[in-house]
């Protein structure tokens, strides 16, 4: 357990100020990593997690951060932009109007008098978005494109040598479809081939039929420029909590059941196998995919290494909240 210190410490960076959270988090600042078991099981109890079927056992999947090839303009084989938000994308943040609705954010933009959605990643395609100017970079291929919305964030390198590290900063509303499944639905990959590696490789073998497939996800993701990588470039870009992801640390929850920045005890297996991967992790991320009281996504990292493992998991898992001791978690 000794690695997850510094993930602990990093979530104890947005949850010290909790009165649930003051003490442990206290505590954390002087733990050492030799005593970081006795250190939960003295501050914490676990919670189990369940649907409200009662089913404990949830979809686990995997993210990382990928490295493309572009450059900062539209040149030789740099033909696909990378976005930040159009200056029309409205954000109705609707805690403002009822603290029940604390996670539901809603997008779109303004049609006259109304408020309509916003453009769909088939329109965006098409030019409907005003989005002249806010290309960040161009990159030489449309699926890694693709991925990187879906990752969330990722690394450019650019042609003049320097390397552009992009995070997420907003999305057009509209919910996530999977292209996996559509090929499937379609015949044209089994389920055991629908990993990133397998849509990739159906993306090379088919590249005239690519554009009508990925318009099948209506989401798109628009990104804003980070630093620099941090004096350890071991760790991930910035996650929803605005703090830097640990590698096989952090994972994406869906808030509305499990509160950013709490411990996880996350039981699954590692990608496509059946070796167990059982695990003291953090909830320092949200997605779009990520719906559900029993679902994660399980950070890897950075580069092809991650990739793979992140392109090929899509395991059953069980997870625990592990709380502060004297209280229990908020209900859904």
């Amino acid at each position: 357990m000794a690695d997850a210190l510094g993930a602990l410490r990093t979530s104890c960076t947005r949850l010290r100020n909790r009165p649930d959270w003051r003490d442990a988090c206290a505590a954390a600042a002087s733990t050492g990593a030799d005593r970081l078991r006795q250190f939960f099981e003295e501050h914490f109890l676990p919670w189990r997690v369940s649907a409200a079927d009662g089913n404990t056992e949830g979809l686990i999947t995997g993210y990382y951060e990928p490295l493309l090839r572009g450059s900062r303009i539209r040149q030789g084989a740099y033909r696909v932009p990378l976005y930040a938000p159009p200056d029309d994308l409205l954000i109705v943040d609707l805690a403002a109007i009822n603290p029940d609705l604390r996670n539901l954010r809603l997008r779109g933009r303004i049609e006259g008098r109304r408020v309509v959605p916003y453009f769909s990643r088939a329109e965006i395609e098409r030019g409907a978005a005003p989005l002249s100017g806010k290309e960040l970079a161009w990159v030489d291929d449309a699926v890694e494109a693709f991925f990187l919305q879906i990752q969330g964030s990722g690394r450019v390198q650019l042609d003049n040598g320097d390397t552009l590290r992009l995070g997420y900063a907003e999305q057009n509303g509209h919910p996530y479809v999977s292209i996996g499944r559509a090929l499937i639905e379609r015949g044209e990959l089994q389920a055991s081939e629908a990993s990133m590696q397998g849509i990739q490789a159906w993306a090379r073998a088919n590249p005239a039929r690519l554009p009508e497939l990925l318009a099948q996800n209506p989401s798109y993701v628009f990104f804003r420029e980070l630093p620099k990588a941090s004096s350890d470039p071991a760790l991930g870009p910035p996650g929803a909590m605005g703090t830097a992801l640990t590698p096989q640390r952090s994972i994406a929850v869906d808030p509305r059941f499990i509160p950013l920045g709490v411990p996880v005890f996350l039981a699954t297996s590692m990608p496509g196998k059946s070796e167990p991967l059982r695990r003291l992790v953090f909830a320092q991320d949200t997605g779009g995919a990520i719906r559900g009281a029993v679902r994660a996504d399980f950070f890897w990292g950075f580069g092809a290494e991650a990739g793979n493992q992140a392109g090929s998991m899509r395991q059953q898992g069980r997870m625990w909240v592990l709380w502060p001791k004297g209280s229990q978690p908020p209900s859904p």
